[in-house]
């Protein structure tokens, strides 16, 4: 069975019976409706940042939403040609407005932090296409894992936030916490490299034509999650 750390992707395909390559999903539809909600969701993100009074009304409501539609894709697999277009018109009104807020506090971290994080997924798409970085069983059982970790530990720091407490060193610019970021990063791109193998083995199995949006959604919850701690660890370096 096919393995992936992003829970979007997890055990996806297992679900749907192989049909035909010929109507079934492949790597090049799945390219391109993932370069569709990306633009979508820049397109959003664009509309948020021309205009911060609206950012601040909508971001919660697009939090919400996004959650929301990101749940029933999950589950409802089939409603993704639907779905993956709204999570990433929402996703985009949310990183407009994170976006917003750091680009104030400093000035031209959003264009580095969208550099790093596009930068990070060619050279981790390249890795793994010339065989640099090969997604084998221990490989994925290690992602997994450490992905499994960061998330015990943002569950951990949002309980703790509930009783007026928070983990500094987490959250500081001090060597421990920028080394915390860049650790999510490097476990946040290596997301991409299961991301990659799984889709390639789901179109190999010609898995159904809709789970070529459902790809690219997945992959577009890897990017929005790599962009936002790129994000976080340029404002802790500046903070340096």
């Amino acid at each position: 069975m096919m393995r992936t750390s992003n829970p979007a992707l997890k055990e996806a395909f297992s679900a749907v019976m192989p049909i035909s390559t010929e109507k079934g999903m492949t790597i090049q539809g799945t390219v391109n409706k993932s370069l569709f909600l990306v633009v979508l969701a820049f397109i959003a993100a664009m509309g948020t940042w021309v205009s911060p009074a609206a950012a601040k009304v909508l971001i919660w409501p697009a939090l919400i939403i996004g959650i929301i539609v990101a749940l029933v894709t999950v589950f409802k697999k089939e409603w993704a040609p639907i779905c993956a277009p709204i999570y990433a018109v929402v996703e985009g009104v949310v990183l407009g407005a994170v976006s917003v807020v750091f680009e104030a506090m400093y000035p031209g971290i959003v264009f580095q932090a969208v550099l790093l994080t596009f930068g990070t997924l060619f050279c981790m798409l390249a890795a793994y296409k010339t065989g640099l970085i090969r997604a084998t069983e221990k490989f994925k059982l290690g992602v997994i894992a450490a992905t499994g970790a960061v998330a015990m530990v943002y569950i951990i720091m949002m309980i703790a936030s509930f009783f007026g407490a928070n983990i500094a060193v987490l959250y500081s610019s001090s060597p421990a916490g920028i080394i915390f970021s860049v650790v999510i990063v490097i476990i946040a791109a290596l997301n991409l490299v299961l991301d990659f193998d799984f889709i390639e083995k789901g179109a190999g199995m010609g898995a159904p034509k809709y789970m070529e949006w459902y790809a690219g959604f997945s992959l577009l919850v890897t990017l929005v999650w790599l962009y936002l701690e790129v994000l976080r660890l340029l404002a802790k370096s500046k903070n340096r």
